[in-house]
């Protein structure tokens, strides 16, 4: 099949795209920077320059597609780039010229969280707004919400690694009790293919790994795949919430945006996970995607400290 995808060069599109490639789907790939394509060439995908503002990019991305991936996402809002014009217009953009030409099936990537309540950050509610947008489209659909997606390239997760390496001590925002369910990019990449593949996958799933985890049990599996322990110092949650706050005026200043403290503190679980349900698929535990993340950096103690 021929596969029109959007977000292809992000740590989430390149999995997938290299696993359509493997079961031998045909892939073309819009790209706003077509000097970032090398790799793509490389797996044979056909690229189109252009942007979800495109609407000639869009519907020479979807010619003759049997199938839209849209993945396209932003987790903090940007010069140019805002939650609005990239999760809500950019999906309706694309909905637009699957429906002009055709396209029969659309595979939309949308997040854990994503909902309508006025007390939802706003990426959560333009998440879920692109979902209705999907919904309404008319076109066949499966939505997919997975939780944080785990594995090589997550920048939040090799930042953890880094800190775990290097600092005498590991900050932890609160209690560390809010709880995630990080699920492997390998199992989100079978997904999508499945979803292309099997006409009974229709609708909204949730995706999710076989375990939730507290913070504290995330940062235990990647010291334990590291070799070291460390301390840790608890962060009040209103001192990180200054710091946020503080991010979110000055970009750069804090680690995190204050959108992004509330998510981390709802946490992101489902008591529905479709992948062993209705995919078939078994989730890779997180302690085995943990060694995996943790494998290039060679354990390396704080200063004054032994290997542990």
């Amino acid at each position: 099949m021929l596969v029109a995808m959007t977000g292809t060069t992000g740590y989430v599109g390149s999995s997938i795209v290299r696993k359509l490639r493997r079961r031998d789907h045909e892939v073309r790939a819009l790209v706003r920077r077509p000097e970032r394509a090398g790799p793509l060439s490389d797996l044979g995908v056909e690229v189109v320059a252009g942007d979800l503002g495109d609407a000639r990019a869009l519907r020479q991305l979807v010619e003759g597609a049997g199938a839209v991936v849209h993945l396209v996402g932003i987790i903090a809002a940007a010069q140019g780039q805002t939650f609005e014009s990239v999760h809500v217009a950019g999906t309706e953009a694309i909905l637009a010229a699957a429906r002009e030409k055709g396209v029969g099936l659309v595979a939309h990537m949308s997040a854990l969280g994503a909902r309508s309540d006025p007390g939802a950050t706003a990426y959560h509610r333009t998440k879920w707004r692109a979902e209705e947008a999907v919904r309404r489209s008319g076109l066949a659909h499966a939505i997919l919400r997975p939780s944080i997606i785990a594995g090589p390239g997550n920048v939040p997760l090799e930042m953890m690694v880094r800190m775990i390496r290097l600092s005498p001590a590991v900050p932890v925002i609160g209690d560390g009790r809010y709880a995630m369910q990080p699920v492997w990019i390998g199992d989100v990449a079978e997904a999508v293919a499945l979803v292309l593949e099997r006409g009974d996958l229709r609708g909204t799933f949730d995706l999710g790994g076989p375990e939730r985890l507290t913070y504290h049990q995330v940062l235990d599996r990647l010291e334990a795949a590291l070799g070291v322990h460390r301390p840790r110092i608890p962060v009040p949650v209103a001192m990180a919430r200054l710091a946020a706050a503080a991010g979110t005026l000055l970009p750069g200043l804090a680690p995190i945006t204050a959108d992004q403290l509330q998510m981390l503190l709802e946490g992101s679980v489902t008591a529905d996970n479709a992948l062993p349900t209705r995919f078939g698929v078994t989730p890779r535990p997180f302690a085995d995607v943990a060694r995996e993340i943790c494998a290039p950096f060679a354990p390396r103690p704080a200063a004054g400290e032994g290997r542990s």
